[in-house]
């Protein structure tokens, strides 16, 4: 029996680590997807990433981390480590939660239509493993108009390194 529960304890930490790879910008989003169980999730996600990103659930307003975060960075999924927004594309919107003009790439995230709550909005999800991320509204800043509002649960941040800082100064 225990070797049984090292085998699958194992199973499920190769199978986190190999899900956190992220596909190049050409790739369509088909041929990433990420599908675990709702206990494999378990295991790779605290339990609040785990209700945001695969329950729907949102956080409080102004309380979530990376609402008032300015360091330059890529913001990747929490859920997959799949790349979604670029601290480049980030804004305040007063909303308190981080909010984006623009996805890192157009396979980023995906849209689905959200009915829930008694209204219509369109639901932002991982292009990679569908994972809850918040929602899109179009009253965003220029050049897009859109503001893609998202829950810091359902995001980590990793910074620029000392290179990509230099060629954005050049």
């Amino acid at each position: 029996m225990q070797k049984f529960l090292l085998s699958c304890l194992a199973l499920c930490l190769f199978a986190c680590q190999s899900q956190s790879q992220t596909p190049t910008q050409k790739e369509s989003p088909s041929t990433t997807v990420t599908e675990k169980t709702p206990e494999q999730w378990q295991t790779c996600l605290t339990p609040e990433q785990y209700r945001i990103l695969r329950e729907k659930g949102t956080e409080r307003a102004f309380t979530g981390k990376y609402y008032d975060h300015h360091e330059e960075g890529t913001y990747t999924c929490a859920g997959c480590g799949h790349k979604l927004f670029a601290s480049t594309h980030k804004f305040d919107s007063g909303t308190g939660w981080p909010s984006y003009w623009t996805p890192h790439t157009q396979y980023a995230v995906k849209t689905n239509t959200d009915k829930t709550h008694g209204m219509e909005r369109v639901e932002v999800v991982c292009g990679k493993c569908d994972g809850h991320l918040g929602h899109v509204f179009d009253d965003g800043p220029a050049p897009t108009g859109m503001r893609y509002c998202i829950n810091s649960a359902s995001l980590n941040f990793e910074p620029a390194t000392k290179t990509e800082k230099e060629k954005k100064k050049k």
